[in-house]
């Protein structure tokens, strides 16, 4: 940092900007606004993306830093077919200003997060938000019945890998990328992945994640009916993985994974007609509706 200020401090630079954007499934893109392509850090950076951004906006203490960086569509960057299957959401983002002519000359300006990712007119738009942008999210817990954990988190506690709550096959049979059909898949009962996950590990849609709306039997034929199609392509012979459905209640996750000692929900907690109940005799005075 100390040589690009002293570079700075000179009256004549040679200063660009670079981007690293780094996805979620490790997949990394180097952009700058120099007219050559530039490397360090392990990562190469080149100009012919379209990438250009905007001011930094930048403040002390917890204000949230933002910014917005804006390109072309490119098949050797960032794709359209990408930004609509979602790799490019939560992906993590650096910005630096760079001393072409001396890359050890460089200061990191920007660290963060894509926010919102549109697109218009063959471009992309996407919000940058800073490492504060964490300090707006609501913090505690909601007092509620269901449990508020999700299965399989540090809080749920469950290993979805143990046998018989999870399943990874092949496709067979595929519809508007949003119904799966298996054929001699009994092995577990119906209704066991309805709230579970679907997510892709092979293929050109691999680490795509999809939730499972509906789980039941047409014939012979398994079916799962996700809540909304995936937004990549699947083909048949693609692996996927199943992994079993939680409706949230303390019945389920005592009886089904044996895990109530970790649930996260209140079941005991009154109702809110509870608030309208009246002292009675002669009928049960629990809470629950007076009909």
């Amino acid at each position: 940092m100390t040589a690009l200020i002293d570079h700075l401090a000179s009256g004549l630079t040679t200063i660009c900007r670079c981007w690293a954007v780094v996805r979620r499934d490790g997949t990394t893109f180097g952009f700058t606004d120099h007219d050559g392509v530039l490397e360090f850090d392990g990562i190469i950076f080149r100009p012919d993306a379209g990438l250009s951004a905007r001011a930094i906006a930048t403040g002390t203490g917890l204000a949230v830093d933002n910014t917005e960086a804006m390109g072309v569509l490119s098949d050797s960057a960032i794709t359209e077919a990408d930004i609509d299957a979602g790799r490019f959401d939560g992906a993590q983002v650096r910005a630096w200003l760079v001393n072409w002519r001396d890359l050890d000359a460089r200061m990191l300006r920007f660290r963060g997060t894509i926010g919102e990712l549109r697109r218009a007119g063959g471009a992309f738009h996407a919000d940058l938000r800073g490492l504060s942008e964490a300090l707006n999210q609501p913090q505690g817990r909601v007092y509620q019945k269901p449990c508020a954990a999700v299965l399989g988190d540090g809080r749920c506690g469950f290993d979805l890998n143990t046998d018989g709550f999870m399943s990874e096959r092949g496709v067979e049979a595929i519809e508007n990328t949003q119904e799966f059909r298996f054929t001699g898949f009994h092995e577990f009962s119906p209704a066991w992945f309805t709230r579970g996950r679907l997510s892709v590990i092979s293929g050109t849609g691999a680490g795509a994640l999809g939730l499972i709306k509906r789980d039941w039997f047409d014939g012979d034929a398994r079916v799962l009916t996700l809540w909304q199609p995936l937004r990549v392509e699947i083909a048949s012979g693609d692996m996927v993985r199943i992994e079993a459905g939680c409706d949230k209640r303390g019945e389920t996750c005592r009886l089904k994974f044996s895990n109530f000692i970790n649930f996260q929900g209140f079941p005991d907690i009154p109702g809110e007609d509870w608030l309208m109940s009246v002292p009675s005799q002669t009928r049960d005075n629990s809470g629950g509706s007076l009909r």
